[in-house]
């Protein structure tokens, strides 16, 4: 049985004359515990700040492996120097390019540069 199947049957149509059944049948599939599972599972977003490459593996493998949507907070790594920045600013370049990845700024100041990150079957609506 489909999942439409099972939502028509529970709000009390038949599947063959989608006519309303009786209450009777109404009061069965009450009274039988079922429930129906979301086709596709939740994420989890993962909120970071990189120290290190390692910390930067993670997050591409989070967003490439796991196809998690991944907050990152650049701050550290800007303010360790141009090196470790750069280093980041390359992996998220290849997110993008190569995995179709998006990255989206979502504030910038002197202690926070907080970028989202999600892989390309996660799509980001702007709403103004």
């Amino acid at each position: 049985m489909s999942f439409i199947d099972t939502l028509k049957r529970s709000l009390g149509f038949d599947e063959e004359t989608k006519e309303p059944v009786t209450s009777d049948y109404a009061e069965d599939i009450l009274e039988n515990d079922f429930y129906i599972a979301p086709e596709q599972p939740f994420y989890e977003i993962i909120l970071i700040r990189p120290r290190t490459v390692d910390d930067m593996d993670y997050v591409f493998d989070q967003i490439v492996e796991e196809n998690n949507p991944v907050i990152v907070d650049l701050a550290f790594l800007e303010n360790e120097g141009p090196d470790p920045f750069k280093m980041a600013g390359e992996k998220i370049k290849i997110l993008r390019k190569e995995y179709k990845a998006e990255a989206i700024s979502l504030c910038k100041g002197h202690d926070k540069n907080m970028i989202i990150l999600t892989p390309s079957r996660i799509k980001i609506i702007k709403k103004e």
